[in-house]
């Protein structure tokens, strides 16, 4: 049960008013006052049970829809079909099912709603189900402030297909977002996708088979560690892109996680920016700054295991710096890596290939910054640092030989990329 702010801080205020020594009868009678309000707040919050049967998608419509701040919603152990989305839009409650094996939302006879199940409001716990086979994305959350997504499963059970929905999880334009002990598998775009937010923490979860495993795009402060990424196209994302109303994503921290044998071919949608990721990358950091990627495993991945690029394409935002900087990259392992190079796939592993001969790294870096930066050269506070093991192999492109046509544009000595790693702050949630 959550418990409102407003309620939680005249407690508070009751409990200093009571313990001030100067306080008599008076201030003894209004703390008294305080908590019968609180508890008579309590007594209004509710239990609402939903079983499978008949009408169970109206029922447990009509049941998100008369919520009161407080309730929690159960939805009972079974299977329920919906022809339609579901949609939540009341502050502070939790909807809960009985395991994600065991409570199980199906939406492959959906004929409408542009998703599974749409969240708008805040201070919203959802725990313990699974959605499948919807027809657009699985869970999206849009503009909220206080969302946990805990043990839930997305999943399209008929394999990887362009004619999936787009992504899994899939919080935007929110804070303090929470996802922990999740499974995502099947989306066309995105596993656990979070864009245009701040306060991220992904956890303990897992993504496979999806285009991209777990994507924080255009987002600032997010902690992603201890999850599993693996056979994706690509296994974990950190983006940023023109044209959105949040850009600049910053202080990403990537750690704790294995991103091993993504190897399943790009399904997305023609068009999709993510249909450029090439089949068997492990991690890629496009075009954000101050990003820390540590204590991973990054193994199995037939392109490359880490790439840190800028974004390639054209673009009329004046606002926007394509370029990544105070990128810091220390202490992970490396396995295999570079044996299947997807060089159909994009311009990413095309190019590296030629200009590698073949010899794929385990990390490379496009070496792309504005002109004059490769003419004076980049500022030390935003300079690339590595600091991995002697065997790990490492590739880089020095932009203005290869623009004027040097037989050598190529560097592999990472030593000059070494200096002080600067740790990036852990992401704290209030109540997590």
């Amino acid at each position: 049960m959550h418990i409102s702010n407003t309620m939680s801080e005249l407690l508070k205020k009751g409990a200093n008013i009571f313990f001030n020594k100067r306080s008599h009868l008076v201030t003894i009678k209004s703390f008294l006052l305080i908590v019968f309000l609180f508890n008579s707040f309590i007594s209004f919050a509710k239990e609402i049970v939903i079983s499978p049967g008949e009408d169970a998608q109206e029922r447990l419509q009509e049941a998100l829809i008369l919520m009161n701040e407080g309730d929690t919603l159960i939805i009972k152990s079974g299977y329920y079909s919906f022809e339609d989305g579901l949609s939540l839009d009341v502050n502070n409650v939790t909807v809960t099912g009985e395991g994600m094996e065991e409570t199980v939302l199906d939406f492959k006879n959906q004929q409408s709603g542009a998703q599974g199940f749409l969240v708008t409001s805040d201070m919203v716990t959802l725990q313990d189900f699974s959605i499948l086979d919807a027809k657009g994305d699985a869970l999206k959350v849009i503009g909220s402030k206080g969302i946990n997504m805990i043990n839930l499963k997305t999943e399209w059970t008929g394999g990887p297909k362009s004619t999936n929905g787009a992504y899994g999880f899939y919080p935007v334009e929110s804070e303090d977002v929470l996802i922990d002990g999740c499974v995502a598998i099947g989306a066309s775009d995105a596993g656990i996708y979070v864009g245009q937010s701040k306060n991220i923490i992904v956890r303990n979860s897992i993504a496979q088979y999806n285009v991209a495993g777990i994507e924080i795009e255009n987002s600032y402060f997010a902690d992603v560690y201890n999850n599993l990424a693996s056979h994706n196209t690509g296994g974990i994302l950190i983006f940023d892109l023109p044209d959105l109303p949040q850009q600049g994503g910053h202080h990403i921290r990537v750690f704790d996680n294995k991103s091993i044998d993504n190897d399943t071919y790009n399904f997305a949608p023609e068009g999709n920016i993510v249909g450029e990721v090439p089949r068997g990358t492990g991690i890629i950091i496009m075009a954000n700054s101050d990003v820390e990627v540590f204590n991973n495993l990054i193994s199995g991945n037939g392109t490359v295991n880490l790439s840190i690029v800028s974004y390639g394409d054209e673009t009329d935002d004046p606002n926007y710096y394509p370029h990544p900087k105070r990128i810091q990259v220390h202490n992970n392992t490396y396995g295999p890596s570079g044996f299947d190079p997807d060089i159909q796939t994009g311009e990413l592993a095309k190019s590296l290939f030629e200009i590698s001969n073949g010899n794929m790294p385990d990390i490379f870096w496009d070496g792309v910054v504005p002109l004059s930066q490769m003419i004076f050269g980049q500022p030390n506070e935003e300079k690339l640092i590595v600091s991995e093991d002697s065997e790990v192999n490492f590739l880089t492109i020095s932009p203005l030989k290869y623009i004027l046509g040097f037989s050598n544009p190529i560097r592999t000595e990472k030593e000059e990329f070494a200096g002080t790693v600067e740790p990036l702050s852990p992401i704290t949630i209030d109540g997590i």
